[in-house]
């Protein structure tokens, strides 16, 4: 009886959401973004929900979808005082007099999967606890198996340079099931939060996030340390208290470039309204969404950074294709003309600290679609994030700019990573083992002459279309004889460092010393000179 009535519910739900896309004529020419955003209105809260998920999902949807389902409401109809107790105390097993000295019904905010409500505990520690919808996990999980099966017969249309392109939306709902059941599980942002915390807050003078209740945490309900004060874009209260903006800039910039360089772990929606301001210290809130990078990748971005200050876009192009996957046959010589086109638009400025880096990262992002390349959704949330609070910066601080600060940060780390005596005896090391091989080049040559003009070896040859293979041997014959000559050099110093010639510095002869810093000089550009021909 029980399946039978879920059956007759689940039919019920099949009806109503298809009478929504056929409202909206879904069938005809698929869906514009403003179409979409109302369709996930008219679908009601699980819907919303999701379409604010895909918001921030460029990776996922055209960048046109993604700025339209923004506007998607935020506030619902909040749940009854009695409801929100109820799921409090089924999911504590307390009552809520036996948890809080204060508790407020009015909630603090009304989302479509949960609202928050404000209260003291009885040690006195206030809090926020966020109470999820009853039945709202089972709604959403049925709406997904009903919803993937329209998404087969559903398509979603952007226009490009070379015309419109159809996305894979049953793709896209797939990838959104999987965040959404994160979504519904409080306990992992309550770990996302406990994480942050730990790794990513040095000094919480500076900047800080909420802490974690454990006791009050599960899969439903989520409860923290409440943030007395009021979000960033509330500018008129920051004035009024006289809080100075590039304070503030200035401390969120510095902890976001700790989280991104240093950790790997970062906020992954930095928007004004999760970012707030207590007594005068910004605090991150709301962890339901972070990215997390590793070593490689961070090593990688620094590369890029560094490769687009040096202009050199080869190697830009080198990095992009370590970082994404190439979906189709790349014309390098065509990249590098348009990543020379970037670099020429953004980096011959004099002064970095104007850069905008959002249009850098937007025209970076439309060289990889040009070419058909994708990143990982790794790179497209932290690249999504950047511009977030490149953002937010540009209206709070807008003296402050994060690429400068982030360039800064990195040559730091490049100058802390650098070891002078491992590069000098790394490269002795190449100029001894070069020199070592040329030596024997003189003798074989004398050999060669020889039995040439003995007439033991006639040689006739004739090179067409090899000039530069002519060329780069000339070079590497050059390059050994300057290795011989150091190595000639280096040798003849140290005998003459067994002799008595005046003039002496600290008992080796001056002349001695003059050959020493001539022959290191030699070899170290002979050894550089034949390292790229290796590379070539």
């Amino acid at each position: 009886m029980k399946n039978e009535k879920i059956g007759k519910l689940r039919n019920l739900r099949s009806t109503e959401i298809l009478a929504v896309f056929t409202r909206h004529n879904f069938y005809a020419e698929g869906f514009t973004p403003e179409e979409m955003r109302t369709t996930l209105e008219d679908l009601g809260p699980t819907y919303v929900k999701l379409g604010q998920i895909m918001s921030s999902r460029t990776d996922i949807l055209p960048e046109s979808y993604c700025r339209e389902l923004q506007k998607l409401r935020t506030n619902v109809r909040p749940l009854d005082a009695e409801t929100v107790r109820s799921v409090i105390e089924q999911e504590t097993g307390r009552k809520i007099d036996d948890i809080y000295s204060e508790f407020r019904d009015e909630p603090l905010g009304s989302a479509s999967v949960a609202q928050a409500h404000y209260g003291v505990l009885k040690d006195g520690t206030r809090v926020v606890t966020k109470v999820q919808r009853p039945y709202i996990a089972d709604t959403v999980r049925k709406d997904f198996v009903l919803l993937k099966k329209f998404a087969a017969v559903v398509n979603v249309v952007t226009e490009t340079e070379d015309g419109s392109k159809i996305v894979d939306f049953k793709s896209a709902i797939e990838q959104l099931e999987k965040v959404t059941e994160e979504e519904l599980d409080f306990r992992v942002e309550a770990e996302h939060t406990r994480l942050f915390r730990n790794l990513c807050i040095e000094d919480t003078f500076k900047v800080s996030c909420p802490e974690i209740i454990d006791d009050l945490t599960t899969e439903r309900i989520l409860t923290q340390t409440f943030v007395d004060g009021y979000s960033l874009e509330k500018t008129d209260k920051i004035d009024a208290d006289g809080i100075d903006h590039d304070r503030v800039g200035k401390a969120l910039i510095e902890n976001y470039i700790h989280q991104v360089l240093d950790v790997g772990i970062f906020h992954g929606d930095p928007h004004q309204g999760n970012i707030m301001i207590s007594n005068g210290v910004p605090y991150w809130i709301d962890f339901g969404m972070i990215g997390q990078i590793n070593e490689r990748d961070i090593s990688l971005i620094e590369d890029i950074v560094l490769a687009l200050l040096q202009k050199d876009s080869d190697r830009v192009c080198t990095i992009i294709l370590a970082m994404g996957v190439a979906n189709s046959e790349i014309n390098k010589p065509k990249m590098t003309e348009d990543v020379d086109y970037l670099i020429a638009r953004y980096m011959s400025a004099k002064d970095l600290a104007g850069m905008d880096m959002g249009e850098l990262l937007a025209d970076l992002k439309n060289i990889l679609a040009k070419h058909n390349i994708t990143m990982p959704s790794r790179f497209t949330m932290l690249v999504r994030s950047l511009v977030t609070i490149e953002g937010v910066l540009q209206e709070f601080c807008p003296d402050l700019n994060l690429f400068d600060f982030l360039t800064q940060k990195m040559l730091k780390r490049l100058r802390e990573n650098f070891d002078l005596r491992e590069k000098l005896h790394d490269a002795m090391k190449e100029v001894v083992s070069v020199g070592l091989d040329a030596k024997q080049v003189p003798a074989a040559l004398v050999s060669l002459l020889r039995n040439l003009s003995k007439g033991k070896m006639k040689v006739g040859f004739e090179l067409m279309g090899y000039d530069d293979l002519v060329s780069r041997v000339q070079s590497t014959v050059k390059n050994l004889t300057l290795a011989v000559i150091a190595c000639v050099m280096f040798i003849g110093s140290c005998i003459i460092c067994t002799t008595d010639i005046k003039p002496q510095f600290n008992g080796i002869p001056f002349i001695a010393m003059m050959g020493f810093v001539v022959a290191f000089a030699l070899g170290i550009y002979a050894v550089g000179q034949l390292s790229k021909f290796k590379k070539k």
